[in-house]
């Protein structure tokens, strides 16, 4: 269990933190070995599968984890004991992230391993984090394994900025075209409205609709408010059981426009993470089984851990790839050749990079095509709108 604690150092400084520990009482002699008094431990509700290498949480940016990654990499190969580079970086990064490497330090100094130490704030080191580091301890290559970890995050959240940005000006004509028939609605429809009155101008059925959806969001402005944050938050609830997570996971993949994007994102972040963890002498299984978890997709999720099961059992990991309707062939193939060559993680980082690439290549298109269908949509709206509000005027007009 993960649990979120509050504390005082010898100097009486507020330490918060995330650990994770039995009871509330294992955490509590945990924080007394590190010389905390604890103020208050509560146990954390994570949801399962939601967690990535560049998670950028727990008030950390993925920038910022980032940063840190490459600069104690940096400084460790220079030289520098680990020690010493985490009191240089506690003074250099942010006022969250300096707090978080004084208690890594602390633990340090206290005699544990830096693993160990990043262990107890899974909100800012992931599972596959922490996993890669120990592994490079126990190999003698932690400097290897950070400047790794520090390339695959920089690689990591430029995909994403790429991605996100690709859909900003998609995003914006929505939004922009939602409050322009909202203004239309609430301010300039009931205005009209009052004008049509005096003059007793009948009024066609499309502007009779406009006029009737415009009174009954006015009248019930409230209740429409209500129902629309209730349906929004029982759907945010239902997402995050079981069956609700499975369901959205799968809508997501069998979607005829995004859903090859959606699944080209997730194979990239697989290849690359998979390949980190076996290159670093993860073993495949318990690889796998890391993977699974920090996808963040249930039916993926789900199918690793099958292919987990599997290899486990002694069958090669190429076919259990091939069997799975979830993943093209290409990539069982890619990973049959990795395995005769005995270049596994190097297989995996090409893959992962021809997804990364294709991934962008999708989402220049799928913005491409998508701005002309929300052009055409606003232009349809906006014209309806104002064909129901000019119609009546040139009958007025007519009249006069």
């Amino acid at each position: 269990m993960k649990w979120r604690y509050k504390a005082k150092d010898f100097s009486g400084q507020m330490v918060r933190g995330m650990v994770e520990g039995a009871s509330a009482v294992s955490v509590a002699a945990m924080l007394a070995e590190q010389k905390l008094v604890p103020i208050s431990i509560n146990e954390v509700k994570i949801a399962p599968g939601r967690e990535t290498l560049l998670s950028g949480i727990g008030g950390v940016s993925g920038s910022e984890l980032a940063n840190f990654t490459r600069q104690l990499a940096t400084m460790m190969t220079a030289g520098l004991p680990l020690s010493d580079a985490l009191t240089l970086l506690k003074t250099q990064s942010s006022p969250r992230m300096g707090k978080i490497v004084s208690a890594i330090l602390t633990d340090i100094q206290s005699g544990a391993a830096l693993s160990t130490a990043m262990s107890h704030h899974p909100a800012v080191f992931s599972r596959v984090y922490v996993s890669l580091v120990k592994a490079g301890e126990a190999a003698g290559v932690v400097e290897t394994v950070l400047n790794r970890l520090a390339e695959t995050l920089e690689k990591s959240r430029e995909f994403r900025v790429k991605v996100k940005g690709a859909m900003i000006y998609p995003a914006i004509i929505v939004v922009g075209m939602i409050l322009v028939m909202a203004i239309m609605m609430v301010v300039v429809i009931p205005k009209m409205k009052l004008i049509y009155a005096d003059f007793g101008e009948e009024l066609p059925w499309t502007t009779q609709v406009v006029v009737g959806i415009s009174d009954f969001a006015s009248k019930y402005w409230l209740l429409v408010g209500l129902g629309l944050a209730g349906g929004f938050y029982g759907l945010r609830w239902y997402l995050t059981t079981d069956s609700g997570r499975q369901q959205f996971d799968g809508f997501l993949y069998r979607l005829p426009i995004t859903g090859s994007l959606v699944k080209n994102v997730m194979l990239a972040e697989l290849s690359r993470t998979l390949g980190l963890l076996i290159g670093v002498g993860v073993g495949v299984v318990e690889a796998l089984t890391i993977v699974a978890e920090t996808l963040g997709n249930v039916v993926v999720e789900k199918d690793l851990r099958r292919i987990s099961r599997q290899v486990e059992k002694g069958f090669p990991i190429s076919i259990s790839f091939s069997e799975s309707e979830l993943f093209p062939p290409m990539v069982g193939q890619m990973i049959a050749v990795g395995e005769e060559t005995g270049k596994l993680d190097e297989v995996l980082y090409k893959l992962s990079v021809y997804f990364e690439s294709e991934s962008e290549q999708k989402v220049k298109g799928l913005t491409t095509a998508i701005e002309p269908v929300i052009l055409m949509i606003l232009a349809v709206g906006v014209g309806f709108l104002m064909y129901a509000v000019v119609m009546p005027i040139y009958g007025i007009t007519n009249k006069i």
